[in-house]
């Protein structure tokens, strides 16, 4: 094989070699968080109360709050399809107390098909309630194109991002989202999706580069073979000559 393509085919190799093994360890990492979540969801409940928590403290905890909702203060985030069903999810602040409030999603509401602005009734309780759930980051994210979908002032939005919204209402909100687990008589549905960790795809990706840092190893040793080869049949030929 001469120099050049040699040297290029090795390079090949250890480019994509090296880039499997990176996704390798991405999807180690992946996995590793996950567990982590997992522990955090499976730790005694954290009840709060009326001070300010940091979203270390507390984020993938199961978590327990007292307050009383305010019901002006609600956001629909839609296309959050169940079933192949339209709906919405319920983001409501909670007060638990003057000077702290918290974001809770309290579940799924199925869409008016008729009207898509229109809210479905739901319940809301009245005075102080208990609300149990997993403290997130965020209250639930979909795709979106910019940000016209999400403006202030929408009572239905795309997305909604917690520190926005504290700017927004100026409300003293903790920095995470509730993601309501128990009953409170409001018949909205909460059967929340595990978070995916993604390492399947990693893997994919993996195999990919793993296979073709084979494939272009298989074409090197070909070449060289039949390069020795050639070489061979042009040393008998002179021999014989």
């Amino acid at each position: 094989m001469r120099p050049v393509p040699a040297v290029l085919i090795l390079l090949g190799v250890m480019l994509t070699a090296a880039l499997g093994v990176w996704q390798y360890q991405r999807a180690q990492m992946r996995l590793a968080r996950q567990a982590q979540i997992e522990q955090a969801e499976h730790a005694p409940v954290v009840a709060l109360g009326a001070q300010t928590y940091a979203m270390d403290d507390v984020t993938h905890r199961r978590v327990r709050v007292t307050g009383r909702f305010l019901r002006n203060r609600v956001v629909y985030l839609d296309n959050r399809p169940r079933n192949e069903l339209p709906g919405f999810y319920v983001v409501m602040a909670l007060q638990v107390s003057p000077d702290h409030v918290v974001l809770v999603n309290r579940g799924w509401l199925p869409r008016d098909l008729r009207d898509r602005t229109s809210i479905m009734p739901y319940a809301t309780p009245a005075g102080d309630v208990t609300i149990e759930g997993i403290a997130a980051p965020d209250p639930s994210r979909a795709f979106e194109l910019g940000h016209g979908g999400s403006a202030a002032g929408m009572s239905i939005r795309q997305n909604l991002d917690v520190a926005d919204y504290a700017r927004e209402t100026s409300l003293p909100l903790q920095p995470f989202v509730i993601m309501q687990t128990n009953d409170t008589g409001d018949h909205l549905l909460r059967d929340w999706p595990a978070p995916a960790t993604g390492a399947d795809r990693n893997y994919g990706y993996m195999a990919q580069w793993f296979g073709m840092s084979l494939i272009l190893a298989l074409l090197g040793l070909r070449l060289a073979y039949r390069r020795g080869r050639r070489m061979a049949t042009a040393t008998d030929d002179f021999k014989r000559a």
